[in-house]
This record gives C-alpha cells, structure tokens and sequence, in this order.
C-alpha cells in the first residue's frame, strides 16, 4: 500500500511539473511547416452514412417481418402466457430476475477485477 501511495504522489508531482512547463517548445516554425504541408481536413459525409443505416435497418426489419410470419409468434406466446397460472408466471419472473441479477454481478466483479489489476 505504501509503494502505490508513493507512486501516486510521484506521478501527482510529476503531472504537475509537466503542466506548469512551458506551454510552448519553440521549434524555429517546425510544427507550423508541417500542418503547413498536410492536406486539408475532409469532411465527412454523414448523411450518406445515415441514410445507408435507416435503409438497412428497414429491410431487416421487413425481412424479420416476413420471416416470422408477421411476428405471429409473439401473439401466441403471449396468449399462452396468459394461460399460465399465475404461481408459474411468478416463479419464472423471479428466477428471470435472478439469472439477470447473477449476470450483473458477475460483470461488476470481473469490472472491479480490472480495476484493481
């Protein structure tokens, strides 16, 4: 502990150094020269990109659509849903509940695990 504490304060007094230094190397017009020599910055076209994006958003969707025969299958499962007594659809939602928590907390440790590392 003691070692991260005084690496800390070495990297904290060093940031600091770097930041009170000269804000400017003077290059006699180097830098200038450069960006002198590079080509002008192109802009991109993002609404080609967006409209390439929209479209193929749709025709997945279409072609979902078609494959599943109009989402049919949603219906029926939510009528077979209804169906259920209601003690199975508690327990399913909690044990759903609970897989979704377990998950989150196994992506939170290996997170923390990261972090201290």
């Amino acid at each position: 502990m003691g070692d991260e504490l005084r690496s800390t304060i070495t990297e904290d007094a060093l940031d600091r150094q770097l930041r009170e230094a000269a804000p400017y190397i003077h290059d006699d017009g180097f830098t200038a020269r450069v960006l002198a020599c590079l080509p002008p910055p192109q802009r991109e076209s993002r609404s080609i990109r967006s409209a390439i994006l929209i479209g193929l958003t749709l025709l997945g969707s279409a072609l979902a659509s078609m494959l599943t025969d109009s989402g049919r299958f949603i219906v029926v499962d939510l009528v077979r849903l209804a169906q259920m007594p209601f003690a199975s659809v508690l327990i399913m939602t909690f044990a759903i509940g609970l897989l979704a928590i377990s998950g989150a907390l196994v992506a939170a440790m290996a997170k923390l695990q990261d972090i201290r590392t």
